[in-house]
């Protein structure tokens, strides 16, 4: 990839905000994320699609871990859903987070779900009927298995960042089989089910089946637990924010690897964590509307 001004230019008129606005103008994001042990994922999603610049972010968590986050995250809207004895989503869930979709303009869903059946069952009732984009991540893809017609069914664009071990999942393969050929396994997959897919890892794979990003920012400290909460969270922001899917997710994932550049040579790769790269988005926003990435 190389450096190009007048990219960078053009993502700066893309996000750019007028004076007369308000926070309605910068994209209601509806994260459905969490159960109970993984109420870090919900925090780190949420919370990246605020810093990346979106106006409202509604998280929808079930009730048991509704009161962690209540005090672990000040700005974004919190509601509590039903949930299984395990502390997931329960299927009765489903009535609540469609009256939430209403007022979305884009769907975050899957960080820390689990697989319990119930919350498959939730995902795959409301996933037909959504009418805004989803980005679909980490357990949401994993209760996909099986189900993969519900793409092709869709009411409106989808895009998903399975690492190679969920990508296995959903092909039925190893993921030395991804490994092998992430490019053409990425495509292949994107055309036949008509969606967005980022293939997350060393040199991320984005693609909607006709046009290829192989991203070049990010280093191996990134590989760490909620790092991908934090991607998902910055690619919802963006299409929230008008930037078509594909666009969203080519800068969803440079942002995401640049911020973990800057993190990285703060405080070394080794000790690096999720949240150091939150904390960077600012700055690589900043950069990213000086300069941008093409192939």
């Amino acid at each position: 990839m190389a450096l190009r001004r007048d990219d960078g230019a053009t993502f700066a008129r893309q996000l750019r905000r007028p004076l007369e606005s308000h926070k309605g103008d910068y994209g209601r994001v509806l994260v459905v994320a969490g159960c109970r042990g993984y109420t870090g994922a919900a925090y780190l999603t949420s919370q990246a699609a605020l810093r990346t610049g979106s106006g409202l972010v509604t998280l929808a968590v079930p009730e048991p871990i509704y009161a962690i986050l209540a005090v672990k995250l000040t700005e974004v809207i919190i509601m509590p859903a039903p949930a299984t004895s395990a502390g997931s989503f329960d299927m009765t869930a489903v009535p609540s987070i469609r009256a939430l979709l209403s007022s979305a303009d884009v769907l975050a869903i899957g960080p820390g779900l689990s697989t319990h059946a119930r919350t498959g069952r939730m995902l795959r009732s409301i996933l037909p009927s959504v009418r805004c984009p989803v980005v679909l991540d980490a357990d949401g893809i994993n209760l996909l298995v099986a189900h993969l017609s519900l793409m092709r069914r869709a009411s409106a664009p989808w895009v998903l960042t399975p690492h190679p071990g969920e990508m296995a999942r959903l092909l039925g393969v190893s993921s030395d089989a991804v490994q092998a050929d992430r490019r053409r396994v990425a495509v292949d997959f994107a055309k036949r089910h008509g969606v967005v897919v980022v293939l997350k890892g060393y040199h991320t794979v984005v693609t909607d089946g006709r046009r290829v990003v192989v991203n070049s920012t990010g280093n191996p400290g990134m590989a760490t637990g909620g790092s991908g909460d934090v991607l998902t969270g910055v690619i919802a922001s963006l299409i929230g924010q008008g930037l078509p899917p594909f666009e969203a997710a080519r800068w969803g994932v440079y942002l995401h690897g640049a911020a973990g550049d800057a993190a990285a040579r703060e405080m070394g790769e080794s000790s690096l964590i999720a949240s150091d790269i939150l904390d960077k988005i600012p700055l690589s926003m900043r950069r990213a509307q000086r300069w941008s990435v093409v192939r």
